[in-house]
């Protein structure tokens, strides 16, 4: 169930509560539309009203913060895997089947977290790597890939001083891209709980019966009750859309990762390493 149809519901559902609570209204004895009755509902829908609106703004508070701290660790991440290929540069040719994976395995992320974006230029890509689910970063294919980087530079048998150090250090940039890579992978999952979220809905209902209870038949206040529910709805949208970085109409940057390729794409002439 996408986002959008999910918010398209939540607005269907509003507004069949205030059909509800008009219905019930227009069979209501005489004796349930006095003074002390309305007002009491009023309260009833004042402190509803609060609670709801208390619940929504923490929790598109929570969703804002993890999308933009989504944004944030991709930028890392994409600092990472340059910080990687720089040290593969720095090592020398040894290193040259480690960047050709680490190319294949950024343009691969590229292409299959942002589809409908342009590909990166090139045909770095791995075959069959669609991510495990919908809007995550991580498949099968790409965790072969960081695994047999991780190999290669376990691999290396450094014949300088220099190298050594070098080699210490890309096993180091590795291990901090593979970690950047997990928190990027566990960001890309959704953070709000479904049953909350069906509560939230069922406290949105009863307040628009409330609504209807209270409102009097006429086109002007049915139409101003609709657009209330229209507005909440694109808020649950935009907040149901937010905690899927990776997916959806609202994403995540490509940016950063553009950045990257086109870095470790450049083309860089090996220096030998003297002792």
């Amino acid at each position: 169930m996408n986002d959008a149809f999910r918010s398209g519901l939540v607005f269907v559902l509003l507004l069949v509560s205030m059909g509800i609570g008009m219905f019930v209204r227009a069979r209501l004895s005489e004796r349930h539309n006095n003074r002390e009755t309305i007002e009491l509902v009023g309260l009833a829908i004042t402190m509803l009203v609060t609670f709801a609106a208390l619940v929504m703004s923490l929790l598109i508070y929570s969703v804002k913060g993890a999308f933009d701290q989504a944004n944030t660790d991709m930028a890392t991440f994409a600092g990472r895997i340059v910080e990687l290929d720089q040290c593969f540069r720095n090592y020398g040719p040894p290193t040259e089947d480690a960047r050709v994976l680490l190319r294949s395995y950024t343009a691969t992320v590229i292409a299959t977290t942002w589809p409908e974006q342009p590909k990166p230029p090139g045909s770095n890509y791995a075959i069959g790597a669609l991510p495990i689910s919908p809007g995550a970063m991580e498949s099968q294919k790409l965790g072969a890939i960081i695994n047999a980087i991780g190999l290669d530079i376990r691999r290396l048998h450094p014949g300088t001083g220099i190298q050594n150090g070098l080699g210490v250090t890309c096993l180091a940039d590795f291990e901090n891209f593979d970690q950047a890579r997990w928190t990027i992978n566990e960001e890309a999952r959704s953070t709000i709980s479904m049953p909350f979220f069906v509560v939230l809905v069922f406290w949105l209902m009863v307040i628009f019966v409330c609504f209807g209870l209270n409102a009097p038949r006429t086109t002007f206040v049915f139409m101003t009750i609709a657009l209330c529910a229209l507005s909440i709805s694109s808020a649950v949208f935009v907040m149901l859309d937010m905690d899927t970085p990776f997916s959806g109409t609202i994403i995540v940057s490509s940016q950063p990762m553009r950045n990257a390729y086109a870095d470790i794409t450049r083309p860089y002439v090996y220096r030998s390493v003297a002792p």
